[in-house]
């Protein structure tokens, strides 16, 4: 049974949802669904633990959706887990990076079953949604290297 306070949230969060599922992404919605990505995916994963904050709306969301439009060497699969939403996925998906610490929102990206590479929310918080985009995209083009 959900209360009144999640019933809120959930139609709040719907946009900040839509606006990565529109771009690509699929989302992850329980603990199991992230181990199975992060454990049976191959090649590179780009990682967006979304948060309510408006420097994921103004900052890394599009940030993210402009990198992968604009790079050359794409990532082979794009998902998103949503902190503060599903804290379980989100803690299962930051078991997988546990040398950081827990950020959000933030940017990673998963090759061949390893951390490659980490933007945390202080690296994008205070910047320009253009540089934001541009480290991911550099970082993007280095990592899916093929």
């Amino acid at each position: 049974m959900s209360n009144a306070y999640e019933e809120y949230m959930r139609g709040i969060v719907a946009p900040m949802r839509q606006e990565l599922v529109d771009a690509g992404f699929t989302q992850l919605l329980t603990a199991d669904e992230v181990a199975e990505h992060m454990q049976e995916s191959t090649g590179t994963s780009l990682i967006m633990i979304n948060s309510v904050c408006g420097c994921a709306a103004g900052l890394a969301r599009p940030a993210v959706i402009e990198a992968v439009q604009q790079v050359e060497n794409k990532p082979d699969h794009l998902v998103t887990v949503f902190a503060g939403q599903e804290k379980e996925a989100t803690e299962q998906m930051r078991a997988f990076f546990e040398e950081v610490p827990p950020s959000s929102p933030s940017i990673a990206v998963w090759k061949d079953g390893n951390l490659a590479y980490f933007i945390p929310r202080e690296q994008i918080e205070g910047h320009m949604m253009e540089e934001v985009r541009d480290h991911l995209a550099g970082a993007l083009e280095q990592v899916c290297a093929k």
